[in-house]
């Protein structure tokens, strides 16, 4: 199977997130450093005041500064705690990230190079986790990593987690930033690239498929879903095997072909810092069986 990395928004927000806990580490550090020399100068300036007290025998003032040293050396600044464990986030886009790993090496394994595996699509409408393209078809796929039970109601998703002794511990709405639904997140980009491959002249359905990854990841209740969703790669796979659409050589190349146009076009210009050659506009290409990878020049915005 080959692999083509348009983008890994994840691992870049995941660099995001733990340079700015270590920018946050720093800058606590370097308070109490401020506020030990601050410290420091306080103490030494009362105890100068207190030696001239005392020689000036002046011994009232030297004992009301002898009580002030004690007092001001006991005001010393606390060492701030070094977090050096993730946060939470950090642990949910790792979580993420592995899931994403999990789907393409599975896929890799299982399906030949007939077959492409685009990460990272961008459209105006959102970004797609994978696009799997193969002679049955293009299949849109979002991973999620949910520990919970997942109940669907149409573009409603509800996640309800348990304790081990099967309790309810935790219920809510699984939804992004933007109020979004596992299957809204989904729907929206791969219908906008639906209608763009269908504008260049490739009627192809884009099919909607949620992998939910987390080893105790469970479907509960489906109503009314707008995507098909299961806990499994292989389900994916079944999916594949079982479709009735039939994509040629030369119907795969040149959908291949609009896809990286597309993303290139959503994507030029809108990247920077570390790792922005893979989203303007460029592609790193690999086989799964360990080819050496081929990456896309960047050039000017390509029209649509």
């Amino acid at each position: 199977m080959r692999v083509v990395e348009l983008s890994d928004h994840p691992a870049e927000m995941l660099d995001q997130v733990t340079r700015q806990r270590q920018a946050a580490i720093q800058r606590a550090l370097s308070g109490y450093e401020d506020a030990l020399i601050q410290y420091r100068a306080q103490v030494q300036t009362m105890r100068v005041r207190r030696d001239r007290a005392w020689a000036r025998h002046s011994w009232w003032q030297w004992l009301r500064l002898a009580f002030g040293v004690l007092a001001t050396k006991r005001r010393v600044p606390r060492r701030p705690a070094q977090v050096t464990v993730a946060t939470d986030t950090e642990e949910k886009l790792r979580a993420g990230i592995e899931g994403e790993h999990r789907v393409a090496a599975e896929l890799g394994r299982a399906l030949n190079d007939e077959w492409t595996l685009l990460h990272g699509y961008v459209n105006r409408r959102g970004e797609i986790d994978y696009l799997l393209l193969g002679p049955s078809g293009l299949f849109a796929i979002e991973v999620k990593t949910v520990n919970a039970t997942v109940h669907i109601d149409g573009d409603r998703w509800r996640a309800d987690k348990y304790d081990r002794y099967g309790n309810l511990v935790e219920q809510r709405l699984i939804e992004d930033r933007k109020g979004r639904s596992p299957s809204r997140q989904l729907t929206e980009p791969a219908a906008e690239l639906e209608s763009f491959l269908s504008r260049r002249g490739q009627r192809v359905q884009v099919q909607r498929v949620v992998l939910l990854l987390h080893e105790r990841s469970k479907l509960g209740v489906v109503r009314n879903p707008t995507v098909q969703a299961g806990t499994s790669v292989d389900y994916l796979l079944s999916l594949a095997r079982a479709s009735a659409d039939r994509l040629d050589e030369r119907q795969r190349a040149e959908i291949d072909r609009l896809i990286l146009r597309d993303h290139a076009f959503h994507t030029t210009g809108r990247a920077s810092g570390p790792g922005a050659s893979r989203t303007t506009g460029g592609a790193t290409s690999r086989a799964t069986g360990g080819a050496a990878g081929t990456r896309g020049r960047r050039g000017t915005r390509p029209r649509k």
